[in-house]
């Protein structure tokens, strides 16, 4: 059920009989020559949308412009300040508390919300309002996403490639896969500095803005990637559900319990 296609009252007959709801979340910026702006939304989006159709659980619109900062010197690219971000989001899960959801699935697709989310999860749950969840894609498929690719890449690399050729095939630029590869960077070990992180931007490090072998991906290997994470996210949201909300609330002071 996607909440932006139903009227008020078959929304009442949702809130009168579910608490969960799945809520998108990805940026609008660069992602290298080859591959659309809105790639991490438009892959949280579907992903949800999937779920959603899939459990029978409410998806709400997206959040589609997150923490991206990092990518700012690249033309297009949006963003907000991460405090203005967190308030966002943390307004947008209670309006959903307000009418009884009382567990959230933040679908994330983009690296830069991810500790934001984790905060505003951790906010929400300390005051007791509703239990709220960060997912990442590829991190409920990792072995898939080693076994597919030898040089993946965590920004615009052909992990994300491949899900836009399954999604939206006809927004990826096919004859720029090489010069995508070559502008940015396959090796990136040696980024770090005696432990230390010694940048701040995708520019400091690659001129197109991307990491990985853009050449690697294709449809199919898109369509095995949603696929396979599409299984862990209504698993996911299967698990949320039948968990008591109590036992997902915080734990009494210690020195209650003794």
């Amino acid at each position: 059920m996607y909440l932006a296609d139903e009227t008020w009252p078959d929304l009442g007959t949702y809130f009168d009989e579910e608490s969960l709801a799945i809520v998108p979340l990805g940026s609008t910026e660069q992602h290298g020559p080859h591959l659309p702006e809105g790639t991490d939304h438009m892959i949280a989006e579907a992903l949800a949308r999937e779920a959603a159709e899939r459990t029978g659980f409410l998806c709400t619109p997206t959040i589609n412009v997150g923490v991206s900062p990092h990518h700012r010197q690249f033309h297009g690219t949006m963003w907000v300040d991460a405090p203005v971000f967190r308030d966002y989001v943390e307004s947008f899960s209670r309006n959903l508390t307000y009418h009884g959801i009382d567990r959230i699935v933040y679908v994330n697709a983009h690296g830069g919300n991810v500790e934001h989310l984790q905060e505003v999860g951790r906010r929400l749950h300390e005051t007791e309002t509703a239990y709220a969840i960060e997912w990442m894609w590829d991190e409920s498929i990792p072995d898939l996403v080693d076994d597919l690719f030898a040089h993946n890449g965590p920004h615009g690399g052909p992990k994300e490639t491949a899900m836009i050729m399954h999604i939206a095939n006809e927004l990826v630029h096919d004859d720029r896969l090489e010069a995508a590869r070559d502008g940015g960077l396959t090796q990136w070990e040696d980024m770090d500095v005696h432990g230390a992180r010694t940048f701040y931007d995708a520019a400091d490090n690659t001129e197109n803005g991307v990491l990985g072998d853009q050449t690697d991906a294709t449809p199919e290997k898109g369509e095995e990637l949603f696929e396979a994470a599409s299984d862990q996210l209504v698993k996911l949201c299967d698990w949320l559900d039948d968990q008591p909300f109590e036992d997902l609330m915080p734990e009494p002071h210690v020195r209650e319990r003794e």
